[in-house]
């Protein structure tokens, strides 16, 4: 047997199932808030994969390919800069939202894979007031799941204004941001070494002040605009003057949401310009939302027996399907049946023998409690 290729899964049983229980949670919520699916390819040319923040570590980490025609291909990494294309010749506010795999070629650790399944929501013509409906789908989505998130928020603009008043080189500031970015994953002292190669070593204790050292800047206003709409949507978002977001083609309020106990953040985003239109969006590492999530399992499965009756077992499953019931069909020995149900999570047993079609009464074993009812054409009974 083939061993699975590093940084790769296999999502099977009640994994799959809590999975696309998830996933059917974050497509729901996206679409209550108005915002239309899409799909895209999960090969482009790598020179639009690239675009130009090729100096962005998630666009180096890309899985490049070629076609038989010599093509230069790559695996898409994410799905806004694929936004670039479908913009066009939209109407405005145009709210999109993308379920499905992205792909990066990058060392695998923890809850790092190479293929796993993004959930992204984007708004093109957007504006302060799209960004706060995002971090309240973010504040649903995690409620519904139980899950308390940590709404972190900053600015790309205002760290750039900082940036001007400590002298900071253009050519070393997106290095800075990233270093910066490590703060709660390094040493602080190993930081700001790092920072010295850039005369930046100043910037983490600038970062470290209270608001009264922000507010005089100008771009702080956009965050108090932000934490005044989140106010109104009653959701409690925090200032991380630390936070960066590694995707440099970020240009206002930036968003990372996280979970007490959990060292990654499990869905990130913020606000950028394409095509000359200011847009917004965020993102949902599904994979990582996965193992944290308990969901609670109200469904009934059903296993029909069918003890050399067939045709009947069959007429009974139809039966129950159209009620909108899940059933499976045994035609094995009835000795496997239980041990066949039980590996499967098939809760709800009917046994269809022909004394139980002459009477038309089933009964239907209950694999949790040992429990038995009866079921006639009419319902189930005690």
């Amino acid at each position: 047997m083939k061993e699975l290729v590093k940084g790769f899964k296999d999502y099977l049983g009640e994994e799959a199932e809590k999975k696309a229980a998830i996933r059917n949670a974050i497509e729901n919520l996206f679409k209550r808030y108005g915002f239309k699916p899409v799909e895209t390819p999960i090969i482009e040319y790598e020179e639009f994969v690239r675009g130009e923040n090729s100096n962005d570590e998630a666009v180096s980490d890309i899985f490049k390919l070629q076609d038989k025609g010599k093509r230069n291909l790559a695996l898409r990494y994410e799905f806004t800069f694929q936004l670039k294309r479908l913009m066009q010749n939209q109407k405005l506010p145009f709210k999109r939202y993308q379920i499905g795999e992205v792909f990066r070629d990058e060392p695998v650790s923890g809850n790092r894979v190479r293929q796993f399944t993004q959930c992204d929501v984007d708004v093109v013509g957007s504006t302060v007031k799209d960004e706060a409906e995002l971090l309240v789908i973010v504040k649903s989505l995690f409620t519904s799941l139980g899950i308390e998130p940590i709404i972190l928020i900053n600015n790309r603009k205002l760290l750039n204004e900082i940036l001007d008043s400590q002298k900071i080189k253009e050519n070393d500031r997106l290095q800075v941001l990233r270093e910066i970015d490590k703060y709660d994953k390094l040493p602080e002292k190993e930081i700001k070494d790092n920072l010295k190669k850039f005369n930046a070593e100043k910037m983490l204790d600038l970062l470290k002040q209270g608001q009264s050292f922000f507010k005089k800047f100008e771009s702080y206003k956009e965050l108090i605009t932000l934490m005044t709409y989140c106010k109104a949507y009653g959701i409690k978002v925090l200032f991380s003057p630390t936070l960066m977001r590694g995707l440099s083609y970020y240009n206002g309020n930036i968003f990372e949401i996280r979970v007490k106990g959990v060292k990654e953040s499990l869905a990130g985003g913020g606000s950028y310009m394409f095509n000359g239109v200011q847009s917004t969006g965020i993102s949902f590492g599904l994979d990582r939302i996965l193992p944290i999530v308990k969901l609670k399992d109200k469904l009934n499965r059903y296993l029909i027996v069918s003890l050399n009756q067939d045709i009947q077992s069959i007429k009974l499953a139809q039966k129950l399907r159209k009620e909108g019931k899940i059933v499976n069909m045994f035609y094995g020995k009835p000795s496997k049946a239980l041990e066949y149900a039980n590996s499967y999570n098939l809760n709800k047993v009917i046994f269809v023998g022909a004394k139980e079609i002459k009477k038309k009464i089933f009964k239907v074993k209950d694999m949790k409690t040992g429990k038995e009812i009866k079921l006639t054409s009419d319902k189930e009974k005690k």
